[in-house]
C-alpha cells in the first residue's frame, strides 16, 4: 500500500535522526512541520520556526535532506520551506531551498589554514571541496554578459578535464559573478560525479597554506595533495603577482594536473596578459585553454536576478522599484544583494512597505553613486583637447606616434574612470579590439613609472574631469 506524503515525511525525520546526533535532531529538525506534498510538481512544503533555522539547514544540513529525501519521495523532489516571520501575528514567508545535490556540506572550520596533507585524504569522501552549495548555475542567472562563461562552465562541470576548455580562466571586476561562477562548476562537478575529488580554494589560502607547509617541512605532502585533486578551482589568482615562490609551487601542480587531463578554473579581476609579475611560462599554460571575460549585469540582467532573489526570498518589492535599484547598483551582483537584504530589514525592523522612498533611502547608504559619470565622449574630448588633435584623427586607422599616444591614453583613462569592460571600451575608441585595450593600459602604465612630465600631463587631463563636474 503506497504511503501518503506525510507518513513519508516522518520516514525522512526517522532516518535523519539515525544520522545526526539527539540534540542536532531535536534543535534543528524536530521543530519542521510538514505543510504539503504536490506531486504534479514533486514539490514538499515544510514550515520551520524561523529564517534562521532555515538558514543553518540549508548551510549545514542540505546534502543530508537531499538524501533522504531522495531515498523517500524519489530522485527529484524539490524541497521549499514555509519560514515563520512574525510570530505574533502569525505571517510567514515561502521560500525555494536549494537545488538537490548529493554533496557533503561545507566545513570550513575543519581545515582553517592548515596546509592540506595527503594523509588526511586518503579516500575521494574525505575530502572537503570548500564549496558554497547556495552558489549553483540555478542561481545564476543568465545574461548578455555572462552567457558565454555561463555555457562553458556547464560543459566542463558536465565533461571536466575532457574538453577543450582546460584550462577555463574567468576573469571580470569585483561583483560580476565570477565566484558564483566557478563554485557553480565545482557543485555540479560534484553532483555529477560524487567519487572525484574537487577542491576550490582562494588564493590567499593557497599562500598561506604554502607559507605553513614551508615553515613545518611539508612542502612536498603539500604538492602531492594538490596534485591528487581531480578538479581544482582557484579565485582570485592575480594575488600571486608578487608570491614568486607560490607561483614556482604552483606551476609544478599545474603542469602535473595539465598532464594528467585533470580540470583546472581559475578566476581573477584581469586576464591572464595583465598579470603583471607572472613568468610566460605560467601564462601561456593560464592561456592554453579558453579565456572568458565576465562583464558587470546591465540593467535588464540587474532586473532579473533581483527579482529571481526576490522569488527565492520569497519578497514582494514593486517593479519600479527593482528598477531602480537595477540602475543605480553600478552593476554589482554583491550591491544588489546588499540592497534587497537592507531593504528586507528596514521593512521588518520599522514594519513598513518597501517603496521607492525606503528604495532612495538605502540607496545613498549602501551603494555610492556618481551624479555625474564620466562617459567615453567626455574623456577622449578632454584627452584631444589636451594634446591639440581632433577625435576623428584618434578614431581613424592611422598609426601616426601622436595619435597612438592619445588612444592609449584615452582607454587607459576610460578603464580607469568609467565600469565598462575592454571590449566595449575598445568599440568605442576607434572599433579596436579587447587586447589592444589592455597593451595600450599596460603601456600607459609602465611610461608612468618611468615618466614624471608624463605623469603631470596625465594629472592635467584628470582635473579636467573634476572642472566639468
Amino acid at each position: 500500500m503506497e504511503q501518503n506524503p506525510k507518513a513519508l515525511w516522518d520516514n525522512c525525520l526517522q532516518l535523519i535522526r539515525e544520522n545526526v546526533t539527539e540534540p542536532q535532531y531535536r534543535t534543528w529538525f524536530a521543530p519542521i512541520v510538514f505543510e504539503k506534498y504536490d506531486e504534479t510538481s514533486q514539490t514538499l512544503l515544510v514550515q520551520v520556526p524561523s529564517m534562521y533555522v532555515y538558514e543553518y539547514l540549508e548551510q549545514h544540513y542540505v546534502a543530508l535532506l537531499s538524501k533522504v529525501l531522495s531515498r523517500c519521495f524519489g530522485s527529484s523532489i524539490q524541497l521549499n520551506y514555509r519560514i515563520v516571520a512574525d510570530q505574533k501575528h502569525h505571517v510567514t514567508v515561502d521560500v525555494e531551498g536549494s537545488e538537490p545535490i548529493n554533496i557533503e556540506p561545507r566545513q570550513s572550520q575543519r581545515m582553517g589554514n592548515k596546509a592540506p596533507s595527503v594523509l588526511d585524504s586518503a579516500t575521494p569522501q574525505d575530502i572537503d571541496p570548500q564549496l558554497d552549495l547556495h552558489k549553483t548555475f540555478q542561481s545564476f542567472i543568465e545574461g548578455d554578459s555572462n552567457k558565454l562563461p555561463r555555457t562553458v562552465g556547464l560543459t566542463i562541470a558536465e565533461h571536466p578535464g575532457k574538453s577543450t576548455f582546460n584550462p577555463f580562466f574567468v576573469y571580470g571586476p569585483s561583483g560580476c559573478g565570477k565566484t558564483h561562477l566557478i563554485n557553480a562548476i565545482g557543485v555540479r562537478c560534484k553532483e555529477t560525479y560524487p567519487g572525484r575529488r574537487v577542491l576550490y580554494v582562494s588564493a590567499r589560502l593557497f599562500q598561506v597554506q604554502f607559507t605553513d607547509a614551508t615553515r613545518q617541512n611539508t612542502v612536498n605532502d603539500f604538492i602531492r595533495f594538490y596534485q591528487s585533486i581531480d578538479v581544482l578551482i582557484v579565485d582570485d589568482v592575480q594575488e600571486w603577482a608578487t608570491a614568486t615562490k607560490t607561483l614556482d609551487t604552483f606551476f609544478h601542480i599545474f603542469d602535473h594536473l595539465f598532464r594528467l587531463g585533470k580540470q583546472i578554473i581559475l578566476a581573477s579581476d584581469r586576464p591572464p596578459v595583465d598579470l603583471l609579475g607572472v613568468k610566460d611560462r605560467l601564462l601561456t599554460r593560464f592561456a592554453c585553454g579558453l579565456i572568458a571575460e565576465l562583464e558587470k549585469p546591465n540593467e535588464q540582467l540587474c532586473v532579473d536576478i533581483l527579482n529571481s532573489k526576490c522569488r527565492r526570498d520569497g519578497l514582494k518589492i514593486p517593479d519600479d522599484v527593482i528598477r531602480f535599484i537595477a540602475q543605480t547598483a553600478n552593476g554589482s551582483v554583491r550591491d544588489l544583494e546588499g540592497v534587497i537584504n537592507s531593504l528586507l530589514a528596514y521593512s521588518v525592523v520599522y514594519n513598513s512597505n518597501i517603496d521607492m522612498r525606503l528604495a532612495e533611502r538605502i540607496i545613498k547608504r549602501a551603494v555610492k553613486v556618481d551624479n555625474h559619470p564620466l562617459t567615453i565622449d567626455d574623456i577622449v574630448e578632454k584627452v584631444c583637447h589636451h594634446y591639440g588633435v581632433s577625435q576623428q584623427q584618434v578614431m581613424s586607422r592611422s598609426r601616426k606616434r601622436d595619435y597612438v599616444l592619445v588612444r592609449q591614453v584615452s582607454m587607459y583613462l576610460a578603464q580607469k574612470y568609467t565600469r565598462m569592460p575592454a571590449s566595449r571600451i575598445g568599440q568605442l575608441i576607434g572599433g579596436r579590439d579587447h587586447s589592444t585595450v589592455i597593451h595600450s593600459c599596460t603601456t600607459v602604465e609602465q611610461r608612468l613609472k618611468v615618466d614624471k612630465a608624463f605623469v603631470t600631463e596625465l594629472s592635467s587631463i584628470e582635473n579636467s574631469f573634476k572642472l566639468k563636474k
